[in-house]
C-alpha cells in the first residue's frame, strides 16, 4: 500500500520533472491562445470546444497546485510564498462557474492573469521580477530626478514656444506631453523645426533634453536593474550552495581566521 511518504516523494519527483514543467508552461501558453481566440468571431461549435478545453486546463492547473502542495515538506510554509498564493487564487476562482453570471467579467480577467503563472513556474522569470521589485526604491529617485528635468524643460518650452504653437506648448501640462513625445522620438524633428523657424538655436534645447532623458537616465535605469539582478543571482547561488552543503566564501574566510588564530596560539 502506498503511504504518505511515498506520495510526497512521487509528488516531489513530479514537481521537479523537467517534462512536467514544460507541459505546464505549454498549457499556460495554450490558455493564453484560447483567451485570444475568444476575442474573434468564431462559430458556436468552436466556442464549445474552447470552453471544454478551458475546463480541462483549469483542472490541470488544479492538479499541478495539489502536486506542489503535497511536495512541500512544511505545508504551513506553502502559502508563505506569494506566488503560491497567487496561483492558488487564480485556480480557485477559475473553478467557480461564473461565466453566465454578473461576475463573468471577473472570470475572464482571472483567466487572463493565468498567463502570469509562467512567472511562478519558470525560476528565471521569478528572478527577473524579484530584481525589478528590489530595484524600485532606487528607480524611484531616478524617476524623481527625471521629473525635475521634465518640469524645468516644460516650463522653458511653455515660456518661449507657446506663441509658436499653443497646441504643443500652451501650458506646462501640455508641454510635458510634448516633451514625452520628444523623448520617445515620435516625430520630434517636426516639433524642433517648427520652433527653429523662430528661434534658430532652439535645437540645443531638444538635443540636451534628449541627452538627459533618453540616454543618460535610460542608462542609469539599466545600470540599477543589472546591478540588482547580479545581487539576486549571487543570493541564489549562496542559497543553493547552502542547500548542497558547500562552504560559502564567508564560511571559508571564518575558517581561515580560526586557523590563523590557532597557529598564533601554538607558536606562543
Amino acid at each position: 500500500m502506498i503511504n504518505i511518504q511515498q506520495i510526497q516523494e512521487r509528488s516531489i519527483a513530479l514537481r521537479d520533472n523537467r517534462t512536467f514543467e514544460m507541459l505546464v508552461v505549454g498549457v499556460i501558453i495554450l490558455s493564453a491562445l484560447l483567451i485570444g481566440a475568444k476575442t474573434y468571431p468564431i462559430p458556436s461549435a468552436v466556442t464549445q470546444i474552447i470552453l471544454w478545453l478551458d475546463v480541462g486546463i483549469t483542472f490541470l492547473f488544479l492538479f499541478e497546485i495539489i502536486v506542489r502542495f503535497i511536495a512541500e515538506p512544511n505545508k504551513k510554509r506553502f502559502f508563505h510564498n506569494g506566488w503560491n498564493v497567487f496561483d492558488t487564487l487564480v485556480v480557485v476562482v477559475s473553478l467557480i462557474p461564473i461565466d453566465n453570471s454578473d461576475m463573468a467579467l471577473v472570470g475572464r480577467l482571472v483567466r487572463v492573469f493565468r498567463v502570469l503563472r509562467m512567472v511562478s513556474i519558470i525560476p528565471e522569470l521569478r528572478t527577473l521580477l524579484n530584481s525589478l521589485v528590489r530595484a524600485l526604491p532606487q528607480l524611484g529617485y531616478v524617476v524623481l530626478l527625471m521629473f525635475i528635468i521634465f518640469y524645468i524643460y516644460a516650463a522653458v518650452g511653455a515660456t518661449f514656444f507657446a506663441e509658436i504653437n499653443p497646441v504643443l506648448w500652451g501650458d506646462i501640462s501640455i508641454s510635458l506631453l510634448t516633451l514625452f513625445r520628444v523623448m520617445t522620438f515620435e516625430d520630434w524633428t517636426d516639433v524642433m523645426y517648427e520652433t527653429m523657424a523662430v528661434y534658430p538655436l532652439s535645437w540645443s534645447y531638444y538635443l540636451t533634453f534628449i541627452f538627459f532623458t533618453a540616454f543618460a537616465f535610460l542608462n542609469m535605469v539599466i545600470g540599477i536593474v543589472v546591478n540588482v539582478l547580479e545581487d539576486e543571482h549571487a543570493k541564489e547561488r549562496a542559497e543553493k550552495a547552502e542547500e548542497d552543503g558547500s562552504a560559502t566564501l564567508n564560511e571559508l574566510r571564518d575558517e581561515i581566521q580560526e586557523l590563523k588564530a590557532l597557529i598564533i596560539n601554538l607558536k606562543k
